[in-house]
């Protein structure tokens, strides 16, 4: 059995919370120098980018010093740098720490807010914010939320328990219960359980349900619904698939309000335009620590706001 190479520590500090950039340069290749291989790699940003940063040194090895453009072309060789990282429209809506101590902290994270680095969103996640308003730069993520849904988000501040908190997702040892706001079917009979088989193709927005063995279960509870036509559901998922409870949702028919996948996926909405958020809310995360051993219960102070002022929401 071929061991995994081991990854030595960035030489580069943090930047605004974000780590550095680690490329490991593949077995193989037409490559001649590390510049070629970068060239190619990095195409999206252009040549002209990649020599950009050679000239100003930001480049390093394992060692921390610059990398020469020329530098011979070596199969397995770690590089490191910094993305550049653009402005980002601030979410508004405050992002709230409700438990700290030495092994975790838990956030109540508003809508659009991502909870790690990915894409576009980079500085503007709960991960970067977190780390530089604790002064917590070895903090991780346990598991991710979606960036248009609020609430509670785990996350480890010791890399070496990270995988510990991790198993609880991973093992099904920790309890969530969510809350959404989507129509209300008087013809639909709930509670229920809902079993299907979920696939998310990369590339492709929205997930979708197909035949076969299940592998997304999701417990649905209509809590209380008005004249108006809405409804307030408790969700609970007993499995992580991605989209699982909105995919759940729309297949009953009864979409969550604010969703721009499902059931059609809609145009995605500019930068800085935060009207008519997602109203999914991961209320309650619940679990033995599996380092101290104590039982804990998280409850998210969030409101959703088409179920408190659906005008407000809408924009009417």
């Amino acid at each position: 059995m071929r061991r995994k190479p081991r990854i030595p520590p960035a030489p580069l500090p943090q930047r605004r919370g974000v780590d550095p950039v680690r490329v490991r340069l593949p077995a193989g290749g037409p490559w001649a120098t590390v510049r070629e291989h970068l060239v190619e790699r990095l195409s999206g940003a252009g040549a002209g980018a990649v020599d950009g940063m050679f000239d100003a040194g930001q480049i390093v090895g394992t060692d921390g010093r610059a990398v020469a453009p020329d530098a011979a072309y070596e199969p397995g060789m770690f590089l490191w740098f910094h993305r550049e990282l653009p402005e980002e429209v601030p979410v508004p809506d405050p992002l709230r720490v409700v438990h700290r101590d030495e092994h975790i902290v838990v956030a109540d994270k508003p809508h659009f807010l991502a909870t790690t680095p990915r894409g576009s969103h980079v500085t503007e996640t709960v991960l970067a914010r977190l780390r530089r308003e604790l002064g917590l730069p070895t903090l991780g993520a346990a598991h991710r939320l979606d960036r248009l849904t609020a609430g509670l988000v785990l996350f480890t501040v010791r890399p070496e328990e990270r995988g510990a908190y991790q198993a609880l997702f991973r093992d099904r040892r920790i309890a969530k219960e969510y809350e959404a706001v989507a129509p209300y079917d008087p013809g639909l009979d709930l509670p229920r359980t809902v079993r299907s088989r979920i696939v998310k193709e990369r590339g492709v927005l929205a997930a979708y349900e197909v035949e076969g063995e299940p592998n997304a279960v999701s417990r649905v509870e209509l809590v209380e619904h008005r004249a108006d036509g809405l409804g307030r559901y408790r969700l609970i998922p007993s499995t992580g698939q991605t989209h699982q409870l909105r995919v759940h949702m729309n297949a009953l028919g009864v979409p969550i309000l604010g969703d721009p996948l499902y059931p059609v996926v809609t145009d995605p909405m500019p930068a800085g335009d935060f009207r008519r958020p997602l109203q999914l809310l991961a209320r309650t995360l619940e679990f033995t620590d599996p380092v101290t051993g104590v039982e804990h219960r998280f409850r998210s102070a969030r409101t959703l706001e088409a179920w408190s002022s659906y005008g407000g929401w809408a924009g009417q």
